[in-house]
């Protein structure tokens, strides 16, 4: 009979069974609503064996990849073993090599870790400042391409995690992270589908990562970027992504200044705008969101309406914490 390893305990899975019902006939509470792979409330995650793919349907191709199923419908065919989603997000210590100020705001942190460290760019880690003081941010580096993994992170005025970044941590010191998580990545098996990719702030980090990472997976199709802020001041990579604009045809790189008149190269208005007025007809598009949750918010329907597919559109808000 199949097992299923869950926190540390094995059920024996009856035939033709689901896990859902496996952990719950045997007490185990797992989050669930439908029961029928419609609402996606009972996700977890394969950390050992293999689910049928008919588990998977439904599911974003970014969360297949990372083994993602939904346990009603996955009747297991071998031992397997499972977390719910916001498990198993393992603890590594990292080096600081080194902090770069980008603008008055943001600094652009680069860390060695001291264990091995899969993840994809766009992807976000937990940062700690101690053990209960912890805040996520989205990597901006490419595992392929980069020797170090890289975070932007922008301070939030009485931010308890941005303000020690800012003002005290330092090239040598030594820091704990968590493993990445997060499906905001770029998945290579359609290279020639259009990418449009809509930022704000440091929601720049996880879409620098993302353009750097499809174009060295060899991405044909266009990929374009918009990144928005206030003023000229608030934006910034500015000619690095104006130099990746010309090593690639592909790419195109719009950076836009919401208040005030925009200097030349750049474009006026708020980028959620500027981006949808140069591409209305988003079907077939990809579209990556991140940056503030308004604009992500608005992002998200205006992107649908204008005619890209749900299951396309990949969002990541950042939520500044206050204490």
């Amino acid at each position: 009979m199949v097992k299923i390893h869950f926190e540390g305990n094995a059920y024996e899975c009856k035939e033709n069974e689901s896990v859902l019902d496996c952990l719950t006939g045997h007490g185990v509470a797992i989050p669930s609503s439908c029961r029928s792979g419609v609402c996606q409330t009972c996700m977890m995650k394969a950390l050992e064996g293999s689910v049928p793919p008919e588990s998977q349907k439904g599911l974003k191709p970014t969360l297949q990849a990372q083994h993602y199923f939904l346990a009603c419908s996955c009747r297991p065919v071998e031992d397997i073993t499972v977390a719910l989603p916001d498990a198993g997000m393992g603890k590594i210590s990292a080096t600081v090599l080194g902090i770069e100020r980008m603008n008055s705001d943001i600094v652009r942190v680069k860390l060695e870790p001291n264990a091995p460290f899969e993840y994809r760019a766009g992807q976000y880690v937990n940062f700690f400042k101690d053990a209960s003081t912890v805040r996520s941010y989205s990597l901006a580096s490419v595992a392929s391409l980069d020797a170090c993994i890289e975070l932007h992170v922008r301070k939030i005025p009485e931010g308890r995690v941005s303000t020690w970044v800012h003002d005290c941590l330092n090239p040598g010191d030594i820091v704990d992270i968590s493993e990445a998580a997060g499906d905001c990545f770029y998945m290579p098996g359609n290279p020639e589908q259009d990418l449009l990719l809509i930022g704000t702030g440091s929601g720049l980090a996880p879409l620098y990562g993302i353009v750097r990472d499809a174009l060295a997976s060899n991405h044909t199709g266009p990929i374009r970027l918009y990144h928005g802020s206030l003023s000229v001041e608030g934006l910034y990579l500015i000619q690095e992504l104006r130099d990746l604009a010309r090593l690639h045809a592909n790419f195109t790189y719009t950076p836009c200044v919401s208040e005030g008149e925009a200097p030349d190269g750049f474009s006026s208005g708020i980028v959620l705008d500027v981006a949808l007025k140069d591409i209305p007809d988003l079907s077939g598009w990809r579209v990556y969101l991140c940056g503030n949750p308004a604009m992500v918010d608005a992002a998200k329907k205006k992107t649908f309406l204008a005619g890209a597919s749900m299951k396309d559109i990949y969002a990541d808000p950042f939520v500044p914490a206050q204490s």
